[in-house]
């Protein structure tokens, strides 16, 4: 059974300096949003720029996708934070990406957080809050991106933003609905098939199969390709082929 419209996101701009549009500009034309490296933990001013306007032209929604600065660990790394900071280092960062996309005549639609600090908000509401007060404070009409069940989307929903919860196309999950550490074994899911079978799952049925085996329920507004994956065009044809 083919899935209902949903929306199909991507982190893209992860890169630096002279930018191969190749992989991105490709992947744009098979999805509905785009969330954009805001230089801290990948892209540079002139970065963003470029990958905002190929959105813009393309018809794209954009999001802004801060991260940790940690530029060598790509922001995967979990960091000691306060809220306060945490509130800082997203708002400088969404009023970055915010100003070039209206420079170019266009609007912000979603902040989504990356990597660690992604992973950190799902489970502690104080992190959680600090982050949705961050967006609120940039735009209250902005949507919060965030992992489906979890604590950024809570602590959203109270700071009455729009929210849309997020499944992953090539990610494995726990059963406590957290995703399976990159550094563990099955983590990633590569094949094209498991994928499409994963994410039809999520999206028709509402299910998730567990890396344990377990089953547990979820929710999807929105399916997460990763730009800097090795087969994120083809899961992105595939994907817009069955759900959009």
């Amino acid at each position: 059974m083919k899935a209902l419209k949903i929306d199909l996101n991507c982190d893209m701009g992860e890169s630096f300096g002279a930018w191969e549009m190749g992989n991105d500009l490709a992947v744009m034309d098979y999805v509905t949003s785009v969330n954009i490296a805001c230089g801290f933990h990948a892209g540079d001013p002139g970065i963003m720029r470029k990958t905002a306007a190929a959105a813009l032209q393309k018809g794209v929604k954009i999001g802004a996708h801060p991260g940790f600065q940690d530029l060598q660990g790509f922001g995967r790394r979990n960091m000691d934070v306060t809220a306060q900071e945490v509130y800082d280092l997203c708002l400088y960062q969404i009023g970055a990406l915010q100003a070039t996309v209206k420079a170019l005549r266009g609007k912000l639609h979603h902040v989504k957080p990356h990597g660690a600090l992604y992973n950190m908000a799902a489970k502690q509401p104080g992190l959680a809050e600090a982050i949705a007060a961050a967006v609120k404070s940039a735009d209250s009409d902005l949507y919060l991106y965030g992992l489906s069940g979890s604590c950024l989307i809570a602590e959203a929903e109270k700071a009455g933003l729009k929210t849309f919860s997020e499944v992953f196309a090539d990610r494995t999950y726990r059963n406590d609905g957290s995703l399976t550490p990159r550094n563990e074994p099955n983590a990633l899911l590569e094949n094209l098939a498991e994928i499409e079978k994963h994410v039809l799952r999520m999206a028709d049925e509402k299910k998730v199969v567990c890396a344990d085996g377990s089953e547990i329920k979820i929710k999807a507004d929105t399916v997460c390709i990763h730009g800097d994956g090795k087969n994120a065009l083809p899961i992105a044809m595939k994907l817009f082929e069955i759900l959009i």
